[in-house]
């Protein structure tokens, strides 16, 4: 005898109650609420959206909605480790899982590489980021006037380094970025794309900003993971004995926090001017402009066993800042002044320093803390 519609539904929740089935399949995001009947898999409503644009390979239903037999027992069938198992068998370790806080570019790839594409499946259609090396055009921001030209991009893990060219036939790149201090992260919103890029490498001890993007999605997120994959490779090489699971995060990074903020100068009598900072790491930058190629200087942040503190509010002789929430950051050479317009907005700068404050520092670290230069 059918059970009524009540029936299915809780035997449904008995299967998404199920230790494997209690996070989306996707991007594991806790108490998924869709499924793909066709897939077999639990998601979350962000991930059931994405699905949606594959509807020759999922079709999605909400765990509300009323569910008959046969759909329950595919879902019982399957279920997440099972589809996971299926469609994430040949993962390689280099490449990039993003997770429910990432951008939709990533989220979306992910659930096309699985499901559309099989790439996981089948390791010869991972060869456009697999295969050491990679040449095309991307789309690159002109440093001075703000133009997105195309431009070649060559990355060689046997040349250690991702080169691009200004003319299609020249010979000389017109920079050279070495793996070693490379670094991609998507930047959607602050580059006005979808597909936008922000690429990251050292020059001389200071951070130098490529921003890059491409017309089709999968192109762009090849790119990352053929970025990535190089990192990992030269790193198997500079840790020999280290594992997969402490290289994986070295590979790429997103910055800590982003924003707005104002600053003085080292006498601390100029007035406050509003900078864009970025936190990368222990590299607090600031720029005139998000979008600028160079940072306008850098300070190094250490740890507290190495005295460096952070402090809520400005000292009190303090004039010439038009925000009132202030940060001093207290470093063994000098305090730096900082003020954000609001104050949730210093809430979330003094807590990203402080989780870098509270963090031992690496033997290489001391060295860059060496070599820094704190420019005016």
């Amino acid at each position: 005898m059918a059970l009524e519609p009540e029936g299915n539904n809780r035997l449904l929740q008995d299967v998404l109650a199920r230790p494997d089935n209690e996070t989306c399949a996707d991007c594991g995001n806790p108490e998924p609420d869709w499924a793909s009947l066709t897939l077999g898999v639990f998601v979350c409503q962000a991930c059931s959206l994405l699905h949606r644009s594959i509807p020759h390979i999922s079709r999605v239903k909400s765990v509300q909605d009323t569910w008959d037999a046969s759909e329950v027992e595919l879902m019982a069938a399957m279920g997440n480790s099972a589809a996971k198992a299926k469609y994430e068998q040949k993962v390689p370790a280099f490449y990039y899982r993003p997770t429910h806080t990432d951008c939709k570019l990533l989220r979306e790839q992910w659930i096309r590489a699985k499901y559309e594409r099989n790439e996981f499946e089948f390791i010869e259609k991972q060869e456009p980021y697999s295969a050491g090396y990679r040449e095309g055009f991307l789309w690159k921001r002109g440093r001075d006037n703000g133009q997105f030209l195309s431009r070649k991009f060559i990355i060689s893990e046997r040349e250690g380094a991702l080169k691009y060219f200004n003319k299609q036939d020249a010979r000389d790149p017109k920079a050279i970025m070495k793996i070693e201090t490379l670094n991609a992260t998507f930047q959607p919103a602050k580059i006005g794309n979808p597909c936008g890029l922000q690429i990251t490498y050292l020059k001389d001890n200071s951070t130098r900003n490529i921003f890059v993007y491409h017309s089709d999605a999968k192109e762009m997120v090849d790119w990352f993971n053929a970025i990535r994959a190089a990192r990992f490779h030269y790193l198997q090489v500079a840790f020999p004995g280290a594992s997969d699971e402490e290289l994986v995060p070295k590979l790429t990074r997103n910055f800590m926090k982003e924003g707005f903020m104002e600053k003085t100068g080292p006498k601390h009598t100029e007035g406050f001017k509003k900078r864009w900072f970025t936190m990368d790491d222990r590299r607090l930058m600031y720029f005139k402009d998000p979008l600028d190629a160079y940072a306008r200087g850098e300070v190094f942040i250490g740890s507290k066993e190495n005295s460096y503190t952070v402090l809520s509010g400005l000292p009190p002789s303090t004039q010439g800042y038009h925000w009132n929430h202030g940060i001093t950051i207290v470093t063994p050479d000098r305090k730096f002044l900082f003020a954000c317009e609001t104050e949730a907005e210093q809430r979330d700068w003094i807590a990203a320093f402080q989780r870098v404050i509270n963090r031992p520092m690496r033997p290489q670290e001391y060295a860059v803390e060496a070599h820094f230069k704190h420019k005016p």
